[in-house]
């Protein structure tokens, strides 16, 4: 990992900013690069991922069935959108990251975003919403209900590592 340190943050303007560069590969997806920038001073963060081998842009679709689905990695670019319909998306965008977790990892990104609306739902009804959307979701981590996962990378730099993911060409808009 190479790692520069005391750069000048773009949030605070304070030296405090280090940046990292990791190299890693992931298996049937290839060799990836792993940016971030993090701020000691005010927390910011920013990180992106970035395969070696230029991709094309890619649709990827994948049915989360059971329980074992929630350990399938899932590599996201700052650049793609991730969509669970009837629940909410993920948007790229000047705040938008690059990660590698897994399916429940993605899960509890979604809840974490859903979390906050609730919280600051003014509407009791919005309120409630957010609450069964939880529990939609929960139900998905105990492999009691089936849901569906979409990501639209104009990069072609995300992945859902799996054989039941369908992918596709992406079709410009």
């Amino acid at each position: 990992m190479e790692k520069i340190e005391h750069e000048t943050c773009p949030a605070c303007h304070n030296k405090t900013l280090t940046l990292t560069q990791e190299e890693t590969d992931i298996p049937y997806f290839g060799k990836t690069y792993i940016f971030s920038m993090s701020c000691s001073n005010c927390d910011y963060h920013k990180a992106d991922i970035e395969a070696e081998e230029q991709k094309n842009p890619v649709k990827i679709t994948f049915n989360v069935e059971n329980k074992k689905d929630l350990n399938i990695r899932v590599v996201r670019s700052s650049e793609a959108s991730i969509k669970i319909p009837h629940v909410g998306s993920m948007d790229p965008g000047e705040a938008a990251e690059g990660f590698v977790t897994n399916i429940e990892g993605l899960i509890e990104r979604f809840k974490k975003q859903i979390e906050v609306l609730r919280d600051t739902a003014e509407e009791d009804e919005d309120r409630k919403k957010a609450k069964n959307l939880l529990k939609k979701l929960q139900r998905v981590i105990w492999g009691d209900e089936q849901l569906k996962i979409i990501i639209e990378d104009p990069s072609g730099n995300s992945a859902i590592i799996s054989d039941k993911a369908v992918v596709e060409k992406l079709k410009s808009r």
